[in-house]
């Protein structure tokens, strides 16, 4: 096989604005022009001219008009997708300036599931605010999978992350912790003093049903069992009798009203501290290697 590689000294490709981007993503999503102008409050024939002339200049078809309905091309899917990512991005990089220049200046905020890791935050915390120059940290307590969002689309400058619950593809991370998982039961549960179980041994013999958190969208998923938003719900209803969880093995400093079982064959959970890669916050980097010294 050959392998060619042409190195050219310019770009000549169109530049793309994020005004016709929006466009796109609107009538993309909304697959109708007459939606998507009112979504974007302005008239129709204007949009209509914007679409084409951002195929015109790409010198791709976008959208399959045809009998009056509207389909993405493959194309369109491709840039359907990127558009999001670089519309996400441009929204990032507005809260991020307008937070350091004026809504909080010299405040940083972290992201960290609520329940989760407290006593290392606590360490972290006091170790921070121990070292000079430190300025104020605020904590934002999330919900499952909330503190990744916040983290990529700007609303915090680092986070408190759990592999392999976090994706943290495309951020920076440094490892902190790393703990097994644990089976929480009420107390008195039948596998109560098994010095350990398996996954299968979960799936099979545990008479309750799992927790429902929530999904960005703020649906829930499907099943019986009951909708939770946070840790101290959690453990409130497994300690009723109505749930149980599969958690880091941290969370044995809620164990009242509750048994604490290892799981053999679960995988560990790393928590990490992770922030955006193209950060230059030396706030940021003083809380990091605070942490990497924890």
């Amino acid at each position: 096989m050959r392998v060619s590689i042409v190195v050219r000294g310019g770009y000549d490709g169109p530049v793309l604005e994020t005004r016709e981007l929006r466009y796109f993503v609107a009538v993309a999503e909304e697959l109708h022009f007459g939606r998507a102008a009112n979504r974007l409050a302005i008239a129709q024939p204007p949009l209509s001219r914007a679409i084409q002339r951002l195929e015109r200049r790409l010198g791709v078809v976008l959208l399959n008009r045809s009998n009056r309905v509207i389909t993405l091309t493959e194309a369109g899917q491709v840039l359907l997708t990127e558009a999001h990512a670089v519309l996400d991005a441009a929204e990032a990089a507005r809260r991020r300036t307008r937070r350091a220049g004026i809504e909080q200046p010299g405040r940083m905020i972290l992201a960290t599931k609520a329940g989760a890791s407290s006593d290392l935050l606590s360490k972290l915390l006091d170790s921070f605010a121990a070292e000079p120059g430190a300025i104020d940290v605020e904590v934002v307590l999330c919900g499952p999978g909330e503190q990744e969002r916040l983290l990529r689309d700007g609303r915090a400058d680092v986070a408190l992350l759990q592999r392999p619950y976090d994706t943290v593809a495309g951020l920076d991370t440094e490892d902190l912790h790393t703990e097994r998982q644990v089976l929480v039961l009420p107390a008195g549960h039948a596998l109560a003093d098994r010095p350990s179980v398996s996954r299968a041994e979960v799936d099979a013999l545990i008479d309750l049903p799992a927790p429902r958190w929530p999904r960005p969208d703020g649906s829930y998923g499907d099943g019986p069992g009951p909708k939770v938003r946070d840790h101290t719900q959690l453990f409130q209803l497994i300690a009723l009798g109505r749930a149980y969880a599969l958690v880091p093995e941290s969370v044995r400093a809620h164990r009242h009203a509750h048994a604490v079982v290892p799981v053999s064959d679960a995988p560990a959970v790393t928590t990490v501290i992770a922030w955006p890669p193209h950060s230059r916050s030396r706030a940021v980097a003083d809380l990091v290697r605070t942490a990497t010294r924890l």
